[in-house]
């Protein structure tokens, strides 16, 4: 495996990151992920844009988008998968135990790891804790992931790939690593960026695409349902066919998802940087 580090591929073992870096002794970092199909990322625009805004939301240097580009093409030549999840990481660099950020400069790495299509549908679950709105980072696409790795742990438990969080208002807001959409009386919604949710570029391509409305929801909008699916970038548009014991139509996604699965795979098969 070849990786991407500050300039340069490298081999695994010497893509070291140093033990004082910001990204891993605080949480001081952005990072993207990318669908990459036979050596191609799909949608990078998107994605390097919304890379830049999350970097800006933490007061990092604007990430520089032909290296990133150029780090991008470099590791999926020297990694040629089927499908890959492609990862681009961009810290706050080398920096003094604690808050305070050092002036060396930001890291940049980029890797792929081989993946596989996720199933149609899948089972979600709700948990307790929340997304803060107001929070500095709230809609960043931050490294700071540890609220979200206990609430997945918690989906694995019950038998679930995913887990729904409200925000501090009771409002529906979106999953570990995923946008929820909710079909209402044959509508197709989803919640507005001010829930607190990270804007998707799967997301964003459905709402263009299938013309979802952004809706302030309730939770119980999740009990009151016709039909639930999830995007992100690897999971496309995934329906749910159950939540937290509810069943929702089978193994077989309801017709509002369906037509949003083909209408995505049209599109994104017939343009890869939408």
């Amino acid at each position: 495996m070849r990786i991407w580090l500050d300039g340069a591929l490298r081999d695994t073992d010497s893509a070291v990151v140093s033990v004082f870096d910001h990204g891993l002794t605080v949480g001081d970092g952005v990072f993207e992920t990318l669908k990459a199909q036979d050596g191609k990322a799909f949608a990078l625009t998107r994605h390097l844009e919304r890379l830049t805004r999350s970097a800006r939301g933490l007061g990092l240097p604007d990430p520089d988008h032909d290296e990133v580009r150029r780090a991008c093409a470099a590791v999926l030549e020297a990694n040629p998968v089927p499908l890959g999840r492609l990862r681009v990481t961009y810290t706050g660099g080398l920096s003094p135990l604690g808050s305070d950020r050092g002036e060396e400069g930001p890291t940049l790495v980029v890797a792929l790891g081989e993946t596989t299509r996720r199933p149609d549908t899948t089972a979600v679950i709700t948990v307790p804790w929340v997304r803060n709105e107001r929070s500095a980072i709230a809609g960043l696409k931050s490294t700071s992931y540890a609220e979200n790795v206990v609430a997945l742990a918690q989906a694995h438990r019950s038998g679930a790939s995913e887990a729904l969080f409200g925000n501090t208002v009771g409002r529906l807001c979106e999953g570990t690593g995923s946008n929820v959409f909710v079909v209402l009386d044959g509508e197709l919604h989803t919640p507005p960026v001010s829930s607190g949710c990270l804007a998707g570029i799967t997301r964003e391509l459905v709402v263009e695409w299938a013309g979802a409305k952004e809706t302030d929801l309730p939770m119980s909008a999740l009990d009151e349902a016709e039909e639930i699916f999830l995007t992100s970038t690897l999971r496309d548009v995934q329906a749910v066919h159950r939540i937290d014991g509810r069943e929702l139509g089978g193994a077989t996604p309801g017709p509002v998802t369906a037509e949003a699965a083909r209408i995505f795979d049209e599109r994104s098969g017939a343009d890869l940087d939408p």
